[in-house]
């Protein structure tokens, strides 16, 4: 059976005479991706995990299906350094989205979590149960993530954590999620300050480095970064080259910090529905002025007027302003 994955991967170069230990650092301080090039991580591939990929895949009949955006992680040592910027602590509460063959739960777990682990694959989610049989400080639910209810399920977790460590009063999500959702998944995480601290998620770099960009004046801006930054602080910490993954896939990924906001530290607008419903609705038109793309709230004329109450041009476009401009613009218009 180990000949039906075998041909996916490149041989194992032979080990030489001499052994090198390569030591992987910790993550960096935050990268300021503006002004200074992200950290890379060396691409080394460990024997064991390469051979312990292979032969969990093989034990269920698997390959890595890519409708599901599975790429399996082959560096244990990328897994230590996502669990290290975590900071976790022993008793911590671990939200993990697509454990797979279970590597990075492991580390988890190794590191003293207790793992809420979701996986939509039924062969997989059967797979990482098995592999920890022994432990009662995991939950494997095979469930979609993006359509399950978690609250249910972390809040007993927390709650006898609590009994243990009065300050774990939060859960933090620590995972490697497939590309193909990650912007569904921030969207449904980052709201949730009332249970996380914070979240740690692997990224496609390209969508890690454009998620903590918050330069102006660029078509890269979008509602997206809006919304990231009124629910979290993100940090960008450092660079996975794409060498790490089985199958590999065609871009490099990187770790991505979002320290969430509590609710009374979100920026102060009447509504969030209908703030984010103005800032969809500014973003519509592509480098439309506001006065035309937010004619249905309001006529062009209040617009510009509003524009100049906080001190911008009548003629701005939604990719010039920033959070708290677009605060500003929806509490004048909602007075108005």
């Amino acid at each position: 059976m180990s000949s039906l994955l075998l041909h996916h991967l490149p041989p194992i170069p032979p080990s030489s005479t001499t052994t090198t230990t390569r030591s992987y650092p910790k993550p960096s301080p935050v990268v300021q991706v503006s002004t200074r090039t992200p950290l890379c991580i060396t691409c080394a591939r460990s024997q064991d995990d390469y051979h312990a990929t292979l032969e969990a895949l093989n034990s269920k009949g698997r390959t890595p299906r890519k409708s599901l955006g599975q790429h399996y992680m082959l560096n244990s040592s990328v897994n230590e350094q996502l669990a290290a910027t975590a900071t976790i602590k022993d008793g911590d509460v671990i939200l993990e989205i697509g454990p797979g063959t279970g590597s990075l739960t492991n580390v988890l777990l190794d590191a003293g979590a207790t793992v809420l682990a979701i996986e939509k694959d039924p062969h997989m989610a059967a797979l990482v149960r098995e592999r920890f049989t022994d432990t009662d400080h995991l939950k494997v639910l095979q469930e979609d993530f993006t359509k399950c209810h978690i609250r249910p399920h972390l809040f007993p977790m927390l709650e006898n954590n609590k009994a243990m460590n009065e300050e774990s009063r939060y859960a933090k999500v620590v995972s490697n999620i497939p590309f193909n959702i990650s912007k569904d998944v921030v969207k449904l995480l980052l709201p949730m300050g009332d249970i996380f601290s914070e979240v740690v998620l692997l990224l496609q770099d390209e969508t890690a480095l454009r998620l903590v960009e918050s330069s102006l004046r660029t078509h890269e801006h979008r509602p997206i970064n809006i919304f990231v930054n009124f629910y979290s602080d993100p940090e960008y910490k450092f660079k996975v080259p794409r060498t790490n993954f089985f199958p590999q896939p065609n871009v490099d990924a990187a770790v991505v910090v979002f320290k969430l906001k509590q609710a009374v530290d979100y920026p102060p607008v009447s509504s969030i529905k209908s703030f984010f419903s103005m800032v969809n609705s500014a973003f519509n038109g592509k480098r439309k002025m506001l006065r035309r793309s937010l004619q249905h709230i309001c006529t062009s004329i209040e617009i510009e007027e509003a524009l100049r109450n906080i001190g911008l041009p009548a003629t701005s476009r939604p990719e010039e302003l920033t959070l708290d401009d677009f605060v500003r613009l929806h509490n004048v218009i909602v007075k108005s």
